[in-house]
């Protein structure tokens, strides 16, 4: 579901011109190659990364159909590490919100590469509890841009707040994926990933 509305939010930026949307908010950056790039890189892509990841926590499909799970892994793996992920990389040096905001962003995009890689290496080395881990890791960062976009909404549409856009964007930065963090270490912890492997459908 939140990848059709990462889908829907996406189309409009396939007309490829300045002044769409968030784009609105970029003007002083939108002429610059590198920028556009990797924006559009990370726009189009993401949506890609959202579908494919979700399917790796399905135990219907890792039981029954592991080439599914399998061929649905390498493109999340591929298509993160060389298209949405550099694109973000490079969206987080120019982020809203000043300095605050761009070093979460880039924070968020550092730990996305490390969790991602981990989660790629642990599977070539047959290491199941271990990549499970790390994709879940990787996973709850790529669904920080399905937070994030919730907690603008929220915070926009909110009557009790008085907050100025640049604190907000700030607020929602950081929010939008440290909790998510916290909570696949909390589903680790308690030994979700593990039964999840062990569970036959």
């Amino acid at each position: 579901f939140f990848s059709w509305l990462m889908l829907r939010l996406s189309l409009p930026y396939l007309a490829l011109k300045p002044g769409i949307d968030f784009l609105k908010s970029k003007t002083e950056v939108y002429h610059l190659d590198a920028w556009r790039v990797g924006f559009y890189l990370h726009v189009f892509s993401s949506v890609l990364v959202l579908i494919a990841g979700a399917t790796q926590f399905s135990g219907l499909i890792l039981h029954r159909f592991p080439s599914l799970h399998r061929c649905m892994g390498w493109t999340y793996v591929i298509v993160l590490l060389f298209f949405s992920g550099p694109g973000a990389v490079v969206m987080a040096f120019y982020a809203n919100g000043g300095l605050p905001a761009q070093a979460s962003f880039v924070l968020l995009s550092l730990l996305w590469y490390v969790f991602t890689i981990g989660a790629f290496v642990s599977a070539l080395k047959k290491k199941w509890v271990v990549h499970a881990r790390f994709m879940l890791r990787s996973y709850a960062l790529t669904f920080s841009a399905v937070t994030l976009r919730l907690l603008v909404y929220l915070f926009v549409s909110s009557r009790w707040t008085d907050a100025r856009p640049q604190e907000i964007y700030i607020t929602v930065a950081w929010l939008s994926w440290v909790p998510n963090l916290i909570m696949a270490e909390v589903l680790i912890g308690i030994g979700v990933v593990d039964r999840q492997l062990k569970r036959k459908v």
